[in-house]
Order: C-alpha cells, then structure tokens, then sequence
C-alpha cells in the first residue's frame, strides 16, 4: 500500500499531529503525609481546566475548600464541582463507599451545586462494601498496640480485595450484582469469624443498598476512555491526588501508609493515561508538617510549639475529627518526594501559621545509627532518627491580610528561596489563609 519511505512519512506526520492535538494531564498532589491542602488549591487552579479528576484513594481523604464563608470537605468527589460547567471525573484507581458517596454528593446539591450533570464515575472503580468496614475495624482490633491508625472507612480491605481479584466495581452493579454481592460478603463473614469479631451489618447494609440506587442516576462511563477522548478533544486536566506522597504504599513510610499508590506515577495506573501524556506536576507542601495516625515522624514536636502549630493551623482531621502530630518542615522527606513525582513547581501552604514563631527551623539531614544521612532511608519505621536542624529567622508579620508577594517581609524571602535551593524547584504559589482569595501567585522563583 505504501512504498518504504512514504510509510514512514505518513507514520511520522501522524504521530506529530497526534501529539500536537493531545493535550496535557496535569497532576496536583501532596509530598508530605496528607492533609496539605489539595482541595483549595485544586478549586484556585479549576478556572484553568476544562476537566478535574480523582485518581486515587477513598473517602479517608477530606479535601477541605473554604469560600463566600462556606467551608466544605470532599471525600470522593473531585474538588472541581464548584467551579462552572467543568467536567469531574472520578477515576478507576479510587474506591468508592456508596452511602459515603451519597451523604457527600447530597450536601453539594443542598448547597445548590449541580452534582449529577457535572460528574462522570468510572465503571472501574472498585466499591467499598459494608463489611470491608467492619474488617478494617476487625483487623485494627486484632493488632493491638500495633494498629496502624486507619480512618476505618474500608479502604484497606477494598483495596486488597481488589489486589487478590475478589473485588467488586461499580460497573458490576449493571450485571448479576446481586449473586456478586452475595458471594463477597459471605467471604467477608468467613473472615470475621476466623478474627472471632462480632458484627451486625443489617442496618448499615440497608443504608448502602439505598445508596446504590442513588449511585446509578450518575454518568457511569469506561473512564481510560472518557479522559483519552477528553485529551484527543483539546480538553486540559487537572488531576487530583488524595492522601500524600509519603503515604504511598511503595515509597511511604511502610507499613503506615495508605493502600493505594499516591505518587504521580499512580495517575497513569488510575486514569488510564500514557506516561507521555502527564505534563506539569504540582506538588503541594506545609510550611511545616503534619502527620495523622501512627508512623514515623523524624521532624515531630511533643512540646509547646507543636501545640501551638496545631492551634494555629486547626490542625485536625477534615474527614476523622483527629487531631494531627506537628512537626517543622522536614526536607529530607521532601527532597524524596520532589523526586518521586518529577514535581516541576510548588506550591507551600498554609505560611501564616508560622507568622509568630521567632525562630523557624528546616530539617536538612537525619543521624540514623550515629550516622548523617540526606536520603530517605529504608529503616524509617525501624531505626532511631534524629532530625539534624537548620534556624531561620522568623518573619514575626500578620500574612494572612496580604495580596501579593511584593508584600512579604525580607525574612520569609528568605525562607522561600532557601526551600527552593534546597528542593531545587521554584515555589509558584504561597497561600497564607484557608480561603481562596488567600492565595498569591508568585512571579520570581
């Protein structure tokens, strides 16, 4: 049909004009342990992109957006929905709790947020059952003193169930569900009586089933589809990561991690987009840190200024209501998930909460065994670390009032570009309150 050289013509122009059309996936996501402040940032950046989605996670992660005196806290739902006619897509890489979903998705409408018609859920998407709850309680009973720290929402066993081939997805509601649901849950019930736990589901599964009726009203569609054909249509994506980088089930701090995989790469698997099709990453960080839960912490203070971190930046669970371990900013941790993401500008949160503290201090290194380290090491969970500090000056100035980065005191320049040397990545954003409008675009770094 074609002569050597004019096929590899005709390859060759079809693939440029393939990818001048296909538009960029853009990934947003937290490089500490969760609760960065995803969600705002998410609803500042909507205006930018046709489409927002969710690659990941479950409803453990409260994305926590504030506007017009309104506070809101999105669980599955991507942090989108409030901004015009924008598309949000719920990927196949999240697991998702029906009755959950519901609560979550009625509040919006109450509120007078068109939910139905703007939102698309993958048929891939694997659900949360009634007794995956019950296991995850079972299995932190069992532990003891070695809990992990889980929300309790079912993610864990959803994701395993997925992992070992037992789950069931959302698009299995349109086919036999019934015969599906009641194979898995005898499952489950075989389990719980091997732990010797009591339970009841009758209530809670009632409750869930009523909630499947809602679930369907919604646009189920073959997701890996839906975003390619958003791409090929010169549509630009924000895709939304939940929980943190440093929560990753590869890369976190094993076995205190999540179940899914929370790193950029997790977006590819999640969606169903090539590698080559993710453009800019976003990772977002605190000005200091926080953790929720057991695990490591090098970089955590169990003393008054952690206390105080903790009241000045409200420092509790969106989702749980518990209250998170404070810590300075811990750049060795950083470093590694900068790396990990192929994070290309960042974005520090929550800067007034450090606005009275006369002196800021950057963890650069670890002493692990007696030994400096600048790598983030294997035995994190295992080995004593001792986090190895630098001081700044604090800036001692009210931020939460200012409009631009031409309003920032000499001091908190300096806390800037001394994260951006060591990080090597410019800072694009600073927020300095937990509104929208609190948040200046930066046009040095």
């Amino acid at each position: 049909m074609f002569s050597g050289l004019a096929k590899a013509d005709f390859l060759f122009s079809t693939k440029l004009l393939y990818n001048i059309k296909m538009k960029k996936v853009d990934v947003l996501l937290g490089l500490q342990w969760g609760d960065e402040g995803k969600g705002k940032i998410v609803d500042v950046l909507t205006p930018y992109y046709d489409v927002v989605t969710r690659f990941q996670g479950g409803p453990n992660a409260g994305h926590t957006l504030e506007f017009e005196g309104k506070k809101f806290i999105l669980r599955s739902i991507p942090s989108g929905i409030f901004q015009g006619d924008k598309i949000n897509v719920i990927g196949n890489g999240v697991v998702l709790d029906p009755l959950l979903f519901k609560e979550e998705a009625l509040s919006l409408a109450q509120a007078g947020h068109d939910v139905i018609n703007k939102l698309y859920i993958s048929k891939k998407a694997h659900l949360i059952l009634p007794t995956h709850r019950i296991l995850d309680a079972a299995n932190e009973s069992a532990k003891g003193s070695s809990k992990l720290g889980t929300t309790g929402k079912g993610i864990g066993p959803a994701y395993t169930d997925k992992i070992s081939r037992n789950g069931l997805r959302v698009g299995d509601l349109l086919f036999d569900f019934d015969a599906k649901y009641t194979t898995a849950r005898s499952r489950h019930e075989n389990m719980l009586r091997a732990l010797n736990y009591q339970f009841d589901i009758t209530e809670l599964e009632k409750e869930w089933f009523n909630a499947l009726d809602y679930l369907l009203k919604f646009k189920l569609v073959d997701s890996e589809h839906f975003v390619n054909e958003l791409l090929l249509n010169d549509k630009s994506i924000l895709a939304e990561g939940a929980q943190g980088a440093m929560l990753d089930v590869d890369f976190g701090s094993y076995p205190f991690v999540t179940s899914s995989n929370t790193v950029c790469a997790g977006c590819c698997s999640g969606l169903g987009v090539a590698p080559r099709h993710i453009g800019e990453v976003i990772g977002i960080f605190k000005a200091y840190c926080t953790r929720v839960g057991s695990g490591p912490f090098p970089t955590e203070l169990k003393d008054d200024t952690g206390e105080k971190m903790c009241a000045r930046g409200r420092e509790y669970g969106s989702v749980t209501g518990r209250k998170r371990r404070c810590g300075w900013i811990d750049l060795v941790a950083l470093r590694y998930t900068v790396m990990l993401n192929g994070v290309t500008q960042l974005i520090m949160m929550k800067s007034d909460v450090l606005d009275t503290f006369d002196v800021i201090k950057a963890c650069v290194a670890y002493t692990v065994n007696g030994k400096e380290v600048t790598k983030f090491p294997f035995e994190v969970a295992e080995a004593t670390i001792e986090p190895v500090y630098v001081e700044i000056d604090g800036w001692k100035s009210d931020m939460t009032k200012m409009k631009s980065e031409n309003e920032f005191p000499e001091e908190f320049n300096f806390y800037l570009s001394f994260l951006e040397q060591e990080l090597g990545i410019p800072i694009a954003i600073v927020s300095v309150g937990p509104d929208r409008e609190q948040t200046i675009h930066r046009n040095s770094g």
